[in-house]
């Protein structure tokens, strides 16, 4: 998919974010709270990155994990908050998702904390 038909398949907010990596703000996310089995998707090309299982409230305003599906999202280094802090983005096409922490409280010690704007929600039936 070239980015023409990504940019006419987002809105401009979620272009910002998954494209231009910027972040939404805490707290407004709509999958934030939302508890339905499943698996999170990608928004831009439909990449699976996260099972429901994971999922976790952190208090930080948006949705968190503690584990990825493997193999799905690619981590890097990102300093330009003028902190050092690893952003993930989807392995495929490599849109920004968010940042991965090591202060999770379960067994992985991580925690994916994730703008809620880049993802879909596959439902179990």
């Amino acid at each position: 998919m070239d980015e023409e038909k990504i940019k006419k398949k987002l809105t401009p907010e979620e272009y910002a974010v998954l494209r231009q990596k910027s972040t939404e703000a805490p707290f407004s996310g709509k999958l934030l709270h939302d508890n339905r089995d499943g698996v999170y998707t990608c928004k831009v090309c439909g990449q699976r990155l996260f099972s429901s299982d994971a999922k976790f409230d952190s208090g930080t305003g948006w949705p968190s994990f503690d584990e990825a599906i493997p193999g799905s999202v690619k981590e890097s280094v990102d300093e330009s908050s003028g902190i050092h802090r690893i952003e993930i983005s989807c392995a495929v096409c490599g849109s920004h998702l968010g940042h991965v922490f090591s202060d999770g409280p379960t067994k992985t010690g991580k925690r994916y904390c994730l703008n809620s704007i880049c993802l879909d929600l596959e439902e179990n039936k």
